[in-house]
């Protein structure tokens, strides 16, 4: 019987001349799924499904470019040497505060461009990136990276020697971090939809639930990660990262959740929690428009 999860037996395959990582693959199949989750999720707001599309032209390349720059700052250590290797993404290397801050700020560019609601947009999209962070993780696996300290529980993580610290070395079985993080995201992707569906969550509110819980479950990963990494005072430098982003997390939900907002939102009609369906003669705002016609949704991400 079989104590610990095995090492992955490669990190991709060839297809012709070509060989196609696991890590990049993870992260098209990720990417492909919250485009699909947010397209629905955003029709049920009575959004066009289309701009989802769009956001994502933009949002992607920028949330590449925002993960790997977060990376080569925090892990310089892992930047091969070479001229390219601050760009090698296929080789691993992804920061998802980075990415995730990046193609914040282009997909509220795009979505303000069209006039529609960048808040109501941002829990529209707030479960589908938990899902393509978690699709994100199983590439992580291949490329044995993500790992925590040495443990004796039946679904350690068997690692490899040479990918290995130096001083862990001798031994053979590490928490599986990235398939901790894995779950956490699914169940809080489903706890977002849920929420969403059966309690009146002003937007962002959604967005800063997502903030709030993935930044608190990054505190509990970074105490057990064993990766090289920058350290200050004895935390590695994403344990801050995290406990600033869940401080700031909470602060925000509250504020968009306050009771004056929600006073507010009320005397103006707020819309209505999610239904899966749009609201009848309403738009984004929950307001009908002045001439009585349906409009595109003019009234949030990240």
């Amino acid at each position: 019987m079989v104590q610990h999860i095995p090492s992955p037996p490669a990190n991709g395959f060839p297809v012709g001349p070509l060989f196609i990582h696991y890590y990049g693959l993870m992260y098209v199949i990720g990417i492909g799924l919250a485009i699909v989750i947010t397209q629905r999720r955003w029709r049920a707001r009575g959004g066009d499904p289309a701009l989802v599309s769009e956001v994502a032209v933009w949002a992607v390349p920028a949330g590449i470019i925002g993960a790997r720059i977060y990376f080569d700052i925090t892990t310089p250590q892992y930047i091969p040497p070479h001229w390219y290797g601050a760009f090698e993404i296929w080789k691993g290397g992804l920061g998802v505060w980075g990415g995730i801050a990046f193609g914040a700020l282009a997909g509220v560019w795009r979505v303000r461009r069209r006039g529609a609601d960048a808040a109501a947009f941002a829990d529209a999209v707030a479960p589908g990136l938990l899902v393509a962070q978690a699709v994100g993780r199983v590439g992580n696996y291949f490329n044995n990276e993500l790992f925590g300290g040495p443990t004796s529980l039946p679904w350690g993580l068997y690692i490899p020697p040479h990918f290995r610290p130096l001083n862990y070395l001798g031994y053979t079985d590490f928490h599986p971090t990235f398939l901790y993080e894995l779950i956490f995201d699914l169940l809080l992707a489903a706890a977002l939809v849920w929420l969403g569906h059966h309690r009146p969550v002003l937007a962002p509110g959604l967005f800063a639930l997502y903030v709030t819980g993935y930044s608190a479950f990054r505190i509990f990963e970074e105490s057990l990660r064993v990766d090289p990494s920058e350290h200050f005072l004895g935390l590695r430098f994403n344990s801050y990262v995290a406990i600033v982003l869940t401080v700031t997390g909470a602060v925000w939900f509250w504020w968009t959740q306050r009771p004056s907002r929600r006073a507010a939102g009320r005397a103006g009609g707020a819309a209505a929690p999610e239904t899966g369906e749009p609201q009848p003669g309403a738009h984004e705002g929950g307001q009908e428009p002045p001439d009585g016609k349906p409009q595109a949704v003019s009234s949030q991400d990240s």
